[in-house]
């Protein structure tokens, strides 16, 4: 039942990353089915690395992996570059960062301060939302009037947002499942729904050897390894929070192993996903509410989890099925995560204070960052590399952080736990 429900809390922040990006770079159904099926079992493959931990791989913690919602912008700028070869090129590529870097966690937060982490989430929120506006103004369905999407994101988002109010810890945990019941019921009613296009007659959708090729571009290295790097200070957050829940120190030699641990899996899974046509992977946050709920924080759960992540990738059926979802629910769904992914962005920030040297920071950096994109003629003509960091306002925003953070008096590294 607790491994039910763990999996419960990830499936849809799993399955959402590949289907936003297949609204807004028009996959053909089958190839969004694939990339629904291989998020879960990438999930299945992290999961079940962080939760054996074979040798100095994974946390040894109930921790759990799923797609991550962090590089759906640079993802999309390698789609308009180089189509599906180069998304999964630069994925596969800068997925080894994370490997190389694991064993120097403690000096890399002294340079990644909460400071410099929050101005990049936040960076990534605020890049994303305009994108999940793509699913509420599309047809909702066959027949369906132009106002029909909005009307079905308000039902979700309505939903969900009585669920959060309703003061019960079962409600919060499934306030989004609920709100994607309340909008399949309305297309529902309203003969919105469409049945997903049928498939190959195959009953196992067997993973394919880089199924779309292979491409690469200097010019989107720094964004996506800037990110890789923001994902693994979100993922030791994570796994700290993790461990605090499960009465472990969070400070120490045996700590800093669990966290190296976990960012090599983390590592790891996104590599063997690019390899397989699955996106990169992350250790999540949500499932620490379901262990605060059950109590439970076993690692025992984690292979009966992980089995039940590899069934829903491997039958074929249920990638189709999920890709018919209506765009207006999903864009009602992405318009809360990414202003959420903002939101933690804004936390990160007030956890290192926004005193006057702070302000400036995050203002200079997200001036870079939210400015230069929307001049993407003038950019273009800039000398390489210059434009390779401006090009991403993630990669760009985030150094300007990264930089004046280093230059700038008055700023003190904030480091957590103990160095091993």
């Amino acid at each position: 039942m607790v491994a039910v429900q763990q999996v419960a809390a990830m499936v849809v922040g799993t399955i959402t990353p590949p289907l936003i990006l297949a609204g807004i770079l028009k996959w053909r159904p089958e190839d969004t089915a694939y990339f629904v099926s291989m998020a879960f079992l990438a999930s299945a493959l992290g999961t079940l690395l962080q939760t054996l931990r074979p040798g100095p791989v994974g946390s040894g913690l109930l921790s759990v992996t799923g797609t991550s919602f962090s590089f759906l912008q640079p993802l999309i700028l390698a789609s308009q570059a180089g189509g599906l070869a180069m998304m999964f090129g630069l994925s596969m590529v800068t997925a080894p960062l994370q490997l190389v870097l694991a064993p120097f966690l403690p000096k890399l937060q002294r340079v990644f301060t909460p400071l410099v982490s929050g101005v990049v989430v936040l960076l990534i929120g605020l890049s994303l939302i305009p994108s999940a506006m793509y699913g509420i103004v599309a047809p909702a369905g066959p027949g369906a009037p132009s106002w029909a999407g909005g009307l079905v994101a308000a039902v979700v988002i309505a939903v969900v947002l009585a669920a959060q109010a309703a003061g019960r810890r079962w409600t919060r945990l499934a306030s989004v499942l609920l709100g994607l019941g309340a909008g399949y019921l309305v297309c529902g009613l309203a003969g919105w729904l469409t049945v997903p296009a049928p498939g190959d007659d195959a009953w196992i959708a067997w993973p394919r050897w880089m199924p779309h090729g292979f491409a690469f571009s200097w010019s989107l290295v720094v964004p996506f390894a800037f990110i890789y790097l923001v994902s693994l200070l979100e993922a030791m957050g994570d796994m700290t929070a993790t461990a605090q829940l499960s009465g472990l120190p969070t400070e120490g030699k045996a700590h800093w192993a669990r966290l190296r641990g976990g960012v090599l899996a983390d590592g790891l899974t996104s590599f063997a996903s690019a390899l397989f046509g699955g996106f990169p992977s992350t250790t999540y946050a949500q499932n620490n509410g379901v262990i605060q709920i059950t109590g439970v924080a076993s690692r025992r759960v984690g292979p009966l989890m992980a089995a039940m992540l590899a069934l829903l990738g491997i039958f074929p059926a249920v990638g189709r099925w999920v890709t018919a979802m209506p765009p207006a629910i999903l864009g009602a769904l992405a318009l809360m995560l990414f202003g959420l992914v903002a939101v933690s962005g804004l936390r990160l920030i007030a956890v290192a204070g926004l005193g006057q040297r702070s302000a400036l920071i995050v203002a200079l950096s997200l001036a870079v960052g939210l400015g230069a994109p929307s001049q993407a003629e003038w950019v273009k003509g800039l000398p390489e590399v210059i434009r390779v960091f401006l090009e991403s306002g993630i990669a760009a925003g985030g150094l300007v952080a990264l930089v004046l953070n280093l230059l700038l008096p008055g700023g003190r590294p904030q480091v957590s736990g103990q160095n091993p």
